[in-house]
């Protein structure tokens, strides 16, 4: 019987990282998992909303969990959530323990909801990162009993980022400062997992937005350490941490003359790949950075890249930079 779990996308995965979607999704049933999506769901908010205007940006995340509490999702009293991005997990996870937490926020926070006719109770909703439910209720051994293609060979430096292990508002599932979790599973796939001492430094967020000179300085040293180890590819678990890693590795490469070439991947796509699943299907060939060389590493044929997705009026902008900084022309 497969286990059920809520399923919170967040505005990324239908867009800029789709690939993690379609990947996670395809992985699912291999590790008898079952996503029920949230019934109308809204953006959470992302970074920003929270510092601008504290009750609105707590009722926009709230509204999830109530959606959450009160849709049939797993057994027991209270609803797991998977959130695969990180600022998604941060936030959920964050609002259901600060209205536990001030009596007043929650009342305020509930009032506001009322007028959609929702509430929320504060505890009824477990917020979990998609990668602590793959390596602590799937667990490593039934992973490992699923790959048909061990990855060997393909030299992974795994990358946390910032958020998911920090602070940990529903139990941290894994080290603050070095986390393991993500290194031990590209293990069981059968990647070289390199060391990589800056695994979980932040990649800089919305700095791109903001600065410049912050932002490349702080993905070139991502970058710079993973070629010291020779990786193959970066493995993230973040739609911010693979936008700013592969959409911003050319300017990086202009500005300090580099020539970084370095996939970034989603680790439910290399996941797929062990299970035998076709790249295709998997999200492979939308990434910036070309990840052929990686698949050709180990034996499997990179689909073709789509024509200029992005580059229509109707397609996700590269984000921009304030005037004087990155465009989508610089």
């Amino acid at each position: 019987m497969s286990a059920k779990y809520g399923y919170y996308p967040g505005c990324s995965l239908e867009r800029n990282a789709i690939a993690y979607h379609q990947s996670a999704v395809a992985v699912a049933p291999v590790l008898d998992i079952e996503f029920v999506e949230l019934d109308d769901w809204n953006c959470c908010g992302a970074t920003e909303y929270i510092a601008i205007d504290v009750l609105p940006a707590y009722a926009l995340v709230a509204r999830n969990l109530a959606i959450a509490s009160r849709q049939k999702l797993s057994g027991g009293n209270q609803n797991q959530v998977v959130a695969p991005c990180s600022a998604c997990f941060l936030n959920l996870s964050k609002v259901d323990k600060y209205m536990s937490d001030a009596p007043r926020l929650a009342a305020n926070v509930n009032t506001a909801l009322a007028a959609g006719g929702l509430s929320y109770k504060p505890g009824s909703v477990r917020v979990r990162h998609l990668l602590d439910i793959v390596v602590n209720d799937v667990g490593y051994d039934a992973i490992a009993a699923k790959v048909q293609k061990p990855l060997y060979g393909l030299r992974i430096a795994p990358y946390y980022g910032c958020l998911i292990v920090r602070p940990g508002f529903q139990g941290a599932f894994d080290d603050p400062e070095y986390p393991m979790s993500l290194d031990r599973l590209m293990g069981t796939l059968g990647t070289t997992v390199v060391d990589f001492p800056v695994k979980a430094h932040c990649c800089g967020g919305h700095m791109t937005q903001i600065s410049e000179q912050v932002a490349l300085e702080l993905i070139r040293q991502l970058l710079q350490n993973a070629a010291e180890y020779e990786a193959d590819a970066i493995v993230t678990l973040c739609p911010m941490c693979q936008l700013n890693l592969d959409g911003y590795q050319e300017a990086v490469n202009r500005h300090y003359g580099t020539k970084y070439h370095i996939p970034i991947l989603y680790f439910t796509q290399l996941m797929g790949l062990a299970f035998g699943l076709p790249a295709a299907t998997l999200g492979f060939g939308k990434e910036f950075v070309d990840a052929a060389a990686a698949l050709n590493k180990i034996g499997v044929q990179p689909p073709p890249k789509p024509k200029k997705e992005r580059a229509g009026k109707e397609a996700l902008p590269m984000p921009e930079m304030a005037a004087g900084g990155l465009s989508h022309e610089s």
